[in-house]
């Protein structure tokens, strides 16, 4: 080779280093994000898990990314995402939307790390050993949503005390549903209630099981903790209270602010931003094991009064005053 066509070479050669180097740096970690419902309804939630990475340091787009996997309220399609995001070696997968998403990312993977949203007993549905050491992979947020539903009903047979029956929505394929039935249908005999549970996990079946309140002389409706009734069946079920005139109670706010007669729960954005918050220090090398199940210390009661007024229901003072929001 002649001496000008080698330094040709090597000077090509060494023009390709920096590439090469840029290439090489290591790309942003990406978090994972399952949910069991639709992200329409979803932005406090969601603005609430980015603050919550916010105040670790981490800022979407610029040093982390983010792949959202959203089940639509079909249950049964959560394997499958939680799989794609293990086959895409996400860093943390922030397993959102109820128990459900929950043990679909558990069952996928042992490895990745697990920051959950769950309104059941973690504990109970298998999902850690123990809420100061949960063990594992997994760690995350209890929401207790579910067992509030016996508080529920005590408030609901407050708001109407001459209500003999009681109809009980909860959807079938939900984990925490049986539970929370029990634990209502206990509750019912000491407010002189007799409970009638309804089943649906899909909007055809909320619609099936609204037309049988006639039948069982429904005369309240205690709707169970699920995504599907708190997301994508949301306006469902407002319409369908209106329609046959039955009051109902929900688990968080904002169903109460969609037009909801009462709600009774946690605040869910305060809720995702602490799973929020635990991502960005797993990605930071802290393990799941570590980082005991967080539970809230908060529980906000809503009140919508116009509603009430096109229900004919009268609220009483001390119920108002007792609320944390009455909305006029």
């Amino acid at each position: 080779m002649r001496r000008r066509d080698f330094i040709k070479v090597v000077a090509g050669s060494a023009a390709g280093y920096p590439l090469a180097g840029r290439a090489q740096q290591p790309t942003m970690p990406v978090i994972g994000f399952l949910n069991s419902a639709s992200p329409e309804s979803f932005a406090p939630q969601l603005a609430g898990f980015h603050q919550g990475l916010n105040e670790v340091g981490y800022v979407e787009g610029r040093n982390v990314t983010i792949e959202f996997r959203w089940a639509k309220a079909q249950y049964n399609r959560l394997p499958e995402l939680a799989a794609d995001l293990v086959r895409r070696q996400v860093a943390v997968i922030a397993a959102t939307g109820g128990s459900v998403s929950a043990t679909a990312a558990k069952s996928a993977t042992t490895t990745i790390p697990i920051v959950f949203t769950s309104g059941g007993d973690p504990v109970r549905t298998g999902l850690v050993a123990s809420l100061s050491r949960p063990g594992g992979n997994v760690t995350g947020v209890s929401l207790f949503t579910s067992t509030l539903a016996a508080k529920r009903l005590e408030l609901l047979h407050e708001l109407v005390p001459a209500a003999k029956v009681m109809a009980m929505l909860v959807n079938p394929t939900n984990p925490n549903s049986e539970a929370d039935t029990k634990a209502v249908e206990a509750a019912a005999p000491g407010l002189g209630v007799q409970i009638v549970v309804l089943k649906a996990s899909s909007g055809a079946e909320i619609g099936k099981a609204f037309d049988a309140l006639h039948q069982y002389k429904v005369d309240a409706v205690l709707v169970g903790a699920d995504p599907l009734f708190d997301n994508s069946g949301r306006d469902q079920l407002i319409v369908l209270t209106a329609r046959h005139a039955v009051p109902a109670i929900y688990d968080f706010r904002d169903v109460a602010v969609a037009g909801g007669l009462v709600s009774y729960g946690t605040n869910l954005a305060e809720g995702y931003r602490l799973a929020g918050i635990y991502a960005g220090r797993i990605l930071k090398g802290e393990r799941p094991a570590d980082l005991p199940v967080l539970q809230p210390t908060k529980f906000e009661f809503v009140i919508n009064l116009k509603t009430a007024r096109a229900l004919g229901l009268t609220i009483s003072n001390q119920m108002q005053l007792r609320a944390d929001e009455v909305i006029e």
